[in-house]
């Protein structure tokens, strides 16, 4: 299952920066022959220390976790979709992408030039969202176009297409990403909902990209320990009302510290205000935007991580493994991951009754260890 999370934002925010971090880590090519790289594509590794506890039960001589892809898109600008800065161009790159990682720059610093002037995050935010808003505007509207004479014969399919177009531009118009209406749709009404492709019915999230040694908006005021910030706080307010997903990260300081390891990481990470990896915290979180679960096989040859889709029967969940799981499919052997860390090994989990036999309609759970029977 390939996956691609588009990188995007504003030029001068780190994203570039921030893709190199992420490719430093990538995944070994050799795990992953189906994956065709160049030089803006980074298939990572998704972090999870449960891979590596399963590898230390079963002896395994080999490691694999889930992966995700991630694209650096240049530098969207005022007018993208308007053509300015090849912005058409760029705008077909995010459209082939699963979800968006939308870098935003929350560091002050003279040496590097904002392209406003100034540093104002929701302004950079609606500056980029405002392109792709515009884009998937022209696209419902030629949409509406191509289906009129069907709607003025009152073919049924088209009017409840048209009714659906309706409220997408209603949403747009009032600056509004087509996400915001996923909830309200109707089985049928998503299913045409899809079929768009739009950009702003894509997945979001918002990486925070401060920079240690410059001014960030995050800072906390020394005397009281809270953010002062107004531009911050406007910040908070919009990812509250809007139920944004958003990380923190200072992505140079994760670009330089990518080949240590342990102990002496955490405690670089530390000396300049930065409790955890964040580059690590947006691996997983963009896993978790696509609606992704991860499961296990794990034997002497192999711990490997797999991924599905949130709601995957064990034979939809199977085909990440091999296409054929999913028609020959007959039985799955299902251990949960707690149970058996707990047990020790998987011959105690079987002996005792921790390891079920499930069927076709089995929902898989995260954190499943799996061994299919076809």
């Amino acid at each position: 299952m390939s996956l691609s999370i588009g990188i995007v934002g504003l030029p001068n925010v780190g994203k570039s920066t921030l893709f190199n971090a992420l490719t430093k880590q990538a995944v070994p090519s050799e795990n992953y022959p189906f994956c065709t790289i160049d030089p803006s594509v980074g298939v990572v590794g998704v972090p999870d220390e449960r891979l590596y506890k399963l590898a230390e039960i079963s002896k395994s001589v080999k490691v694999i976790p889930a992966a995700v892809e991630f694209t650096d898109i240049a530098g969207l600008v005022k007018g993208a979709a308007d053509g300015e800065g090849l912005g058409n161009k760029f705008l077909a790159n995010i459209r082939d992408t699963d979800a968006i990682a939308h870098v935003v720059r929350i560091f002050d610093n003279d040496k590097i030039i904002h392209v406003h002037g100034a540093v104002n995050p929701l302004d950079d935010i609606q500056v980029i969202n405002l392109e792709l808003i515009i884009a998937d505007l022209q696209t419902v509207e030629n949409r509406i176009a191509k289906i009129g004479k069907d709607v003025k014969r009152n073919d049924k399919d088209a009017v409840k297409e048209q009714i659906l177009l309706d409220k997408i531009v209603f949403v747009l118009k009032d600056q509004k990403l087509a996400n915001s209406i996923l909830h309200s749709l109707t089985e049928e009404e998503l299913k045409i909902f899809k079929g768009l492709h739009l950009l702003t019915a894509k997945p979001m999230l918002y990486v925070l990209n401060r920079q240690s040694g410059s001014k960030n908006i995050d800072d906390l005021e020394s005397s009281s320990g809270q953010v002062h910030n107004e531009k911050y706080k406007e910040l908070l307010t919009f990812f509250e009302e809007t139920g944004a997903t958003y990380v923190v990260l200072d992505a140079a300081t994760e670009a330089e510290l990518i080949d240590v390891e342990g102990e002496e990481k955490a405690e670089l990470l530390q000396a300049v205000g930065i409790e955890m990896s964040g580059l690590d915290g947006l691996i997983v979180k963009g896993y978790e935007i696509l609606g992704l679960i991860t499961y296990f096989t794990t034997g002497e040859t192999e711990s490997r991580a797999w991924t599905t889709k949130v709601g995957s029967t064990a034979p939809e969940a199977g085909t990440a493994i091999h296409t054929d799981f999913k028609t020959k499919f007959i039985k799955a052997d299902v251990v949960a991951y707690n149970d058996l860390l707990e047990m020790g090994s998987y011959a105690v989990a079987r002996e005792k009754g921790k390891v079920r036999i499930e069927g076709k309609q089995y929902i898989v759970q995260d954190g499943d260890v799996i061994e299919f029977k076809i």
